[in-house]
């Protein structure tokens, strides 16, 4: 394995997500990487498809400025500065493959359940991001 120069963190910001910025971060120091975070929110048009006769443009806007004090914060938390945390709006595992790209990221870093069976089936964004690309993936086993 050679050494890893740019690391991609893909985080959902709940309390997991600091397991896997744990792993990320000890990861980016022993190599003497850059480290990124990249925060998806999915849209709401996505959730609901088209079928609900609704402007979510206001709720939409205040989850992202949720989000974006979050991801803030937890940034501080970990030493990531202000211009290496991204909040993206899309499918999160084809917002993070973009990101790695645009990046040139050598490992992306995201954290998965181990889920089987149906829930796999239903699709996990770390099951995503890991068939679609064009660097190493860690999945940092999260939860129970």
């Amino acid at each position: 394995m050679g050494a890893y120069s740019t690391l991609l963190l893909a985080i959902d910001l709940s309390e997991e997500s600091e397991q896997v910025a744990k792993r990320a971060s000890e990861l980016a120091e022993a190599f003497a990487a850059t480290l990124h975070i990249i925060h998806v929110i999915e849209p709401l048009s996505f959730a609901y498809g088209g079928d609900i006769p609704m402007d979510f443009s206001g709720i939409q806007e205040e989850i992202q400025q949720q989000a974006q004090q979050q991801l803030t914060r937890f940034g501080e938390s970990h030493s990531v500065p202000p211009a290496q945390q991204h909040i993206v709006l899309g499918r999160p595992e084809v917002e993070i493959h973009a990101m790695a790209e645009e990046l040139s990221s050598d490992l992306i870093v995201v954290g998965s359940h181990g889920r089987y069976g149906l829930a796999l089936l239903m699709g996990s964004t770390a099951n995503g991001v890991l068939h679609g690309a064009n660097c190493d993936v860690l999945a940092v086993r999260v939860g129970e």
